[in-house]
C-alpha cells in the first residue's frame, strides 16, 4: 500500500525540524569555540557560519544578531553547569551537604577556563551588565533559594526571610565569581571564595 500524503509529510516535517536542531548545535558549538578563543569582539558572525559549515544566512535563521548567539551560548554553559550542581545535590545526603556539594559544583564551574572566559569576562561585554545579571540571576538564584529553603526547614540556620536571604547569598556568590574571573591564582581564589561562603552560612547558623 502507498505511503499516505500524510505520513510522507509528516516524516519530512520531521527531516527539517532534525535538520534546524542539528544546524542551530552546530552554530552553538562554532560560537563556543570561537568566543572563549577570540572573544566576542574579535568573532564576526562570517567566522562562525565558516566554522559551523553553514551559510550566513542559515545563521540569522536561527539568531538575530550576534549577541543573540551570545546568549544561546552563555545559557548553554549555565544550564550544563546548573545540571551538575542538581547532580550533586542529589547525590548528597542531608542538606548543609548538599549546600556544600552545590557551591563546589560552582567554585570549580568559575576555575574552567572556558566556563570563566565565556560567562564571567565575555558575558558582561556581549550582553551588557544588565542583561548578563538579569541571565544569571535566572540560572542560579532557584538553586539557591531552594537550598537554602532547605537549610532553614532543617534547623540548619536562623529563619530569616527566605528572600533576603537568597539575595545576600546570591550576591556573594556573584562577587566570588567576579574576583575568580581575574584573579592570577585560581586555586587561591577558589580557596579564598569558597572561605567566604562559609563564613557567611556559620554565622547563619
Amino acid at each position: 500500500m502507498a505511503e499516505s500524503s500524510e505520513r510522507i509529510s509528516a516524516r519530512r516535517s520531521r527531516r527539517r525540524e532534525e535538520y534546524a536542531e542539528a544546524t542551530r548545535n552546530a552554530l552553538v558549538a562554532a560560537a563556543t569555540e570561537l568566543f572563549a578563543a577570540k572573544g566576542y569582539q574579535g568573532t564576526s558572525v562570517e567566522d562562525v557560519a565558516r566554522r559551523a559549515r553553514v551559510t550566513r544566512g542559515a545563521l540569522y535563521h536561527h539568531f538575530g544578531s550576534k549577541q543573540e548567539l551570545f546568549e544561546a551560548v552563555f545559557e548553554e554553559q549555565e544550564t550544563a553547569m546548573i545540571r551538575r550542581a542538581f547532580a550533586a545535590v542529589s547525590a548528597a545526603g542531608d542538606p548543609w551537604t548538599q549546600a556544600l556539594a552545590a557551591l563546589d559544583v560552582f567554585l570549580d564551574a568559575c576555575t574552567e577556563p572556558r566556563f570563566r572566559e565565556l560567562t564571567l569576562r565575555q558575558a558582561p561585554v556581549a550582553l551588557g551588565w544588565e542583561r548578563w545579571r538579569e541571565l544569571d540571576e535566572r540560572f542560579g538564584r532557584g538553586l539557591v533559594h531552594g537550598l537554602l529553603r532547605n537549610l532553614v526547614d532543617a534547623g540548619e540556620i536562623r529563619p530569616f526571610p527566605i528572600e533576603l536571604l537568597s539575595g545576600t547569598v546570591f550576591a556573594l556568590l556573584a562577587e566570588t565569581a567576579r574576583h575568580m574571573a581575574t584573579a592570577p591564582d585560581q586555586d587561591q581564589a577558589r580557596a579564598d571564595a569558597r572561605e567566604a561562603v562559609l563564613a557567611l552560612l556559620a554565622g547563619l547558623r
